[in-house]
């Protein structure tokens, strides 16, 4: 340990000269101060933890932690965002859980009527809302609906035992039964990557800020950190910025000063503005879209020419929710997908139409450069997958290898084996960064920082495990019942079984890469399942791309229920809630949102035209692709070449952004899915997206607030969102238009 060095320092020092020097004195006083420093900043941080245990049981305690009102709100809430999702969903597999406009809509709800509630609507009473409205508006591709479904339904051909024709009583069924396993599997996780190794999980925690600077103090006095965000100042991701601050402070002389400018009482006091940004938005991306119906050529405008537009589909659709998207995934996203675009539709498109390798129409999917090009898309989605997932399971061995093998080496030669079993990590000790060979003084506070673990709710608000383990093996029953219920006999038990073993797995890694990136990769873990189920169920089996489509949605829907919860439960934890409540409301929107979506699904299906028109599910068409390329079926001519050159390209470019994370030209590197997208995607929803990026951009040089921006955009996204509806009720009443 650090402080035994030191001291053996000391005493060589000592023994080689007995009279010591001025130098000695100051470097013996040094130390000293420092260990003195080390002490001072460990009390600080037990009484900090102490206060922070005290007001998570405060918080948790609230009867508004879990409130019939509280279910409500959030349910009407989630019902648009899911009427939202299947919109988007089925045009181009975009599909958002809206946590933070979730949350201020509720928050404005409450507070217009304020006056005529009996108590307060607090922030563990907001985590509540956007738990149960996130959940249930995520339900359109949880369960299926933006993809496999439409594949099942519209894509297979009759030598895969296709179509597939689903009542809404046989897929409220499905839904049912593949909604509840990946909140099971978010629980247990819980401890290990919330409050022990204390990952970001940066939506979350974005929305955990927004949520305590809407409520804040209600007398508008000076907002004081609560007892939490005291902790969580004084932890491990912190810690060094704050100690050089205070070293410069005490250097200077000067007294302790408030941590952070009142920036968030600022923008709390403004909420009233942030809800007209909201509303104006909203309005605005409504107004189109209804304009849209009466005049479909909206959707596709051709700023580049009539000819790219008739016969290479270069066109602009100026949605305002598709810029909307653009603006919160920013701009690096956005300009991987236009090169993408560029690609797929700029270069590739017209080679493989003109050298006769898709000589159909250029939107066909079948036979024309449309279809074509989505093979070398998967193949850059699979290349990416399979290296960024890789990465996570090997990380550990890369990280941890050289600390195991130097610590046997020594017990070895110490001739103590039997402590080789219980041999453990770093992290097991509380050093969540990597362990260097030696640790000097100066890094001794950050260990004992990093020990110290995150307070934890009581464990009367926690879920216990009897409920997650029952919970968990109930609704794996559940999941196979409703499997075996709706597609009888072609799908069999031990398929269905594997599929829920790596969905377990691999929803595991999901949570931990949603941690560190917010980015769930739930596209990756479905084709990574896709591929590991082509090679356990042969080709020859009739029903073997059927099995794979399954197989996909399943550990699919896990890895995003898990990673949703873990998102709400990370927002919760940084406010206070009840993780009980927030559980049980994750339940219950993800029953609701099974139903509705399946609801909404028939719905949408029964009125428009799929594929077809301004819903050409793309999404749907990757998963029969994806099912089909892995299990060797239905490649068109020169296809598997330039989708093997496209996978080794990504593969190597994802290795170097791995490699390169945190250094500045990582930036230049295009994202494998990002660029994928931007291929499968006609260039329409692309342009617009960029615009957003752009737009993003623009306003971050500026140094505008992030929050305000993200405000504009969910109202872009939800006007268009909701006024779909409208367009839904008017296309069923077969009202004309132009």
């Amino acid at each position: 340990m650090a402080p035994d060095r030191g001291s053996r320092a000391d005493s060589q020092t000592t023994s080689y000269h007995p009279i010591s020097s001025k130098d000695d004195t100051q470097e013996v006083s040094q130390e000293s101060d420092l260990s003195g420093d080390e002490d001072s900043i460990a009390v600080e941080e037990a009484e900090a933890r102490d206060e922070a245990r005290d007001f998570l049981a405060e918080r948790a305690d609230e009867g508004q932690n879990f409130t019939v009102r509280g279910v409500l709100v959030g349910l009407v809430i989630g019902v648009v965002i899911c009427f939202s999702n299947m919109y988007f969903g089925l045009q181009t597999g975009w599909v958002s859980g809206m946590a933070m406009p979730a949350a201020l809509i509720g928050f404005a709800f409450f507070k217009t009527v304020a006056r005529h509630i009996n108590y307060p609507f607090t922030p563990v009473e907001n985590v509540l809302v956007q738990t149960v409205a996130g959940a249930l508006g995520t339900m359109p591709l949880g369960c299926g609906f933006v993809g496999v479904l439409p594949a099942l339904n519209y894509l297979l051909k009759p030598e895969e035992n296709g179509p597939l024709v689903l009542g809404t009583g046989k897929l409220m069924i499905w839904a049912i039964g593949i909604c509840f396993f990946g909140v099971f599997i978010a629980v247990p996780l819980r401890r290990e990557v919330l409050i022990r190794e204390k990952l970001k999980f940066p939506s979350g925690t974005a929305t955990a800020l927004m949520i305590g600077v809407l409520h804040g103090n209600e007398k508008g006095a000076e907002k004081q950190e609560n007892p939490m965000e005291t902790f969580r100042r004084r932890s491990q991701d912190m810690r060094r910025s704050r100690s050089m601050d205070e070293q410069r402070s005490n250097t200077a002389g000067g007294s302790d000063t408030a941590p952070e400018p009142g920036t968030e009482t600022d923008r709390r006091s403004d909420w009233k503005a942030q809800i007209k940004l909201l509303i104006i938005a909203f309005g605005g991306s409504a107004v189109y879209t209804l304009a849209s119906y009466f005049v479909p050529t909206l959707h596709d405008i051709p700023i580049l020419g009539l000819p790219l537009a008739h016969n290479w589909l270069w066109t602009l659709n100026p949605s305002p929710a598709y810029i909307g998207q653009g603006i919160i995934m920013g701009p690096a996203t956005t300009l991987h997908m236009l090169l993408g675009a560029v690609v797929g539709w700029g270069i590739l498109s017209p080679l493989a139409k003109n050298k006769g390798w898709a000589p159909g129409p250029v939107e066909d999917w079948e036979t024309g450069s449309k279809g074509w090009i989505v093979w070398v898309s998967l193949a850059i989605m699979l290349a990416d997958s399979i290296v960024s997932l890789g990465w996570l399971v090997l990380r550990p061995t890369v990280q941890y290898g050289p600390y195991y093998i130097r610590e046997a080496r020594e017990r070895i030669k110490s001739g103590d084996y039997r402590s080789l079993i219980g041999l453990s990590s770093p992290s097991s000790k509380g050093a969540y960064s990597p362990l260097s060979a030696t640790i000097s003084t100066s890094q001794a506070p950050d260990q004992k920082s990093a020990s110290l673990a995150e307070p934890d709710a009581p464990p009367e608000h926690l879920v216990s495990n009897r409920v997650v383990y029952l919970g968990l093996l109930a609704s794996i029953a559940l999941c196979i019942g409703a499997t075996h219920i709706v597609f009888a006999s072609l799908i069999p038990l031990y398929a269905t079984l594997l599929a829920i073993l790596l969905a377990l797995l691999l929803s595991i890694m999901g949570v931990r890469a949603l941690g560190e990136t917010d980015l769930n990769p739930v596209s990756g873990i479905s084709k990574l399942t896709q591929l590991a189920f082509a090679l356990l169920i042969p080709s020859s089996n009739p029903n073997a791309i059927i099995i794979n489509l399954l197989a996909g949605a399943i550990s699919e829907s896990g890895a995003l229920q898990a990673g949703d919860m873990m998102q709400d439960l990370k927002t919760g934890h940084l406010l206070g809630a009840a993780p009980k409540a927030q559980f049980y409301g994750q339940l219950i929107g993800s029953f609701v949102g099974a139903i509705v979506s399946a609801a909404v699904y028939k719905l949408y299906t029964s009125v428009y035209a799929i594929p077809g028109g301004m819903f050409q599910v793309p999404t749907a068409y990757v998963w029969i692709f994806t099912a089909r390329l892995v299990t060797g079926k239905g490649l068109p001519e020169m296809a598997w070449q330039w989708a093997l050159g496209g996978g080794c390209i990504f593969a190597v470019l994802t290795a170097l952004r791995i490699v390169g994370q945190g250094k500045s030209w990582q930036a230049y590197l295009p994202g494998g899915i990002a660029v994928a997208v931007g291929m499968y995607n006609v260039p329409s929803f692309t342009l617009a997206r960029t615009c957003g990026g752009l737009v993003s951009w623009w306003w971050s040089r500026r140094g505008g607030p992030e929050g305000t921006v993200i405000v504009l955009a969910s109202g872009l996204i939800l006007g268009e969102g909701v006024v779909s509806i409208v367009n839904l009720g008017l296309a069923s009443l077969e009202v004309p238009h132009l």
